[in-house]
């Protein structure tokens, strides 16, 4: 198999060649976290469905918002 060294955008999940997905899943100290979910190889249909399903029953997005630069150029 491919060998795993970490870092990067490249996850377990991708290496294996199995589908993940990541959601909203809260706050902590007003940042946003995410959950992630995997699942077997060609499962797609159930992993979007069970990320969709649990986005609903939750309801923790919220719209991003602006925020001004910290530094403005004066």
């Amino acid at each position: 198999g491919d060998h795993y060294v970490g870092g990067g955008s490249t996850t377990p999940p991708a290496v294996a060649g199995t589908p993940s997905i990541t959601v909203p899943a809260g706050f902590v100290h007003g940042l946003p976290v995410g959950l992630s979910f995997f699942a077997g190889a060609w499962s797609e249909a159930r992993l979007l469905a069970l990320a969709y399903a649990f986005e609903q029953a939750t309801q923790v997005r919220r719209p991003p918002r602006y925020l001004e630069t910290v530094d403005k150029p004066r």
